[in-house]
């Protein structure tokens, strides 16, 4: 059974970066398209960045576009996910997941239908 665990995140101050890592036990990652996910207290989770398992197609929120990088390392079994320039809005705790169905990373960041696996987050607070 696929398992993720992210670490990373901690306190930075505005306009600082942080490098979240997902790191996946159990099977391969290689075939799961891999996202991003963060809730904010009081808020909705939402869909940070998403990839996909081969052509590389990405997915960014409008909120964190330019801002912030998602890479993979299959050999590794591990996600990435950059983020730089942050602001007290990208607070939140993030949430890596793991995707076999849906058609596109857009839908798999918007719908999150077909995720298979969530990791247990990592706690991200920009504040100075």
């Amino acid at each position: 059974q696929l398992q993720l665990v992210e670490s990373g995140g901690g306190l930075v101050q505005p306009g600082g970066s942080l490098r979240l890592s997902c790191v996946a036990s159990g099977e391969a990652l290689d075939r799961y398209a891999m996202g991003w996910f963060r809730q904010a207290p009081g808020k909705e989770r939402e869909g940070v960045s998403c990839l996909s398992s081969s052509d590389g197609a990405t997915y960014y929120a409008d909120s964190v576009y330019g801002r912030f990088t998602i890479s993979r390392d299959d050999a590794k079994n591990t996600v990435y996910l950059q983020m730089n320039s942050l602001n007290p809005e990208d607070t939140a705790v993030y949430y890596c997941a793991a995707d076999v169905g849906s058609l596109t990373v857009q839908d798999m960041c918007r719908r999150r239908v077909y995720i298979r696996s969530w990791g247990q987050g990592t706690q991200v607070t920009v504040s100075s």
